[in-house]
């Protein structure tokens, strides 16, 4: 059927879960959130418009909320806290009414830039070129596994780290707040799931620890610092 299980449908469908969970990581989250490494401005445009393509809201929008999340982490203020409830934290807070304006206040360092801006304002831009990529390379069906069922699991494996990852696994360093390591989370995050670690000192560019904490995004981040795209990473 149309609709079908085919090869090229997963394909497609990890392929785009794969460049934006990476943009996720390494751009709006260790990038425009924590500034773990420096980036010319034509490489910071495109790790936020592949950002936007993740149906996530802005980099602006993100990196400010996720900013107010580690002023307060598990404690009032915090905008996903498990303990305002796992199902809150998991996704009711991306779409309560308090949670949708952009905390410009938080993000002075980005908000000049008027391309930044820009795509703060018109969130559907990069939604719309992956929808046109999908339908490019592989008609409805590409819609259905590339847009769709690759946003889902996107969406809901990022989600996992302010819900699971603050109530399930490890606490390698003594924190404030309930954040743990998991290696499941870890895997489908590409490295986000040593959150422990994250909080423990979250300007850093890498994740994990030694050999066995596998970071998909900080060996990302490595090979941009390679072909000199990033410098002065953090670590």
């Amino acid at each position: 059927s149309a609709l079908g299980l085919s090869w090229h449908g997963v394909l497609l469908a990890a392929a785009l879960y794969a460049v934006r969970m990476f943009a996720l990581t390494a751009g709006v989250h260790r990038y425009f959130s924590h500034r773990a490494f420096k980036t010319s401005r034509w490489v910071q445009f495109l790790l936020a418009f592949a950002g936007g393509m993740a149906v996530m809201r802005s980099a602006l929008w993100w990196a400010s909320l996720h900013r107010q999340h580690h002023r307060s982490s598990d404690a009032e203020g915090d905008p996903h806290s498990p303990r305002q409830g796992f199902l809150w934290s998991h996704f009711l807070w991306f779409m309560a009414r308090e949670n949708q304006a952009t905390r410009y206040d938080l993000v002075k360092d980005f908000e000049e830039y008027p391309e930044l801006a820009w795509l703060d304002r018109r969130e559907w831009v990069p939604i719309l070129v992956l929808i046109g990529i999908c339908f490019a390379i592989d008609g409805f069906p590409g819609w259905v596994w590339g847009a769709n069922v690759s946003s889902v699991l996107l969406c809901h494996f990022t989600f996992s780290i302010n819900s699971f990852s603050h109530v399930f696994g490890t606490q390698r360093y003594e924190a404030r707040d309930d954040s743990r390591n998991s290696l499941v989370i870890a895997l489908v995050s590409f490295g986000e799931g040593w959150h422990n670690n994250h909080h423990s000192l979250p300007w850093r560019a890498r994740l994990g620890e030694g050999p066995w904490q596998i970071d998909i995004t900080w060996c990302g981040i490595r090979i941009l610092e390679g072909l000199r795209l990033v410098w002065d990473v953090r670590r």
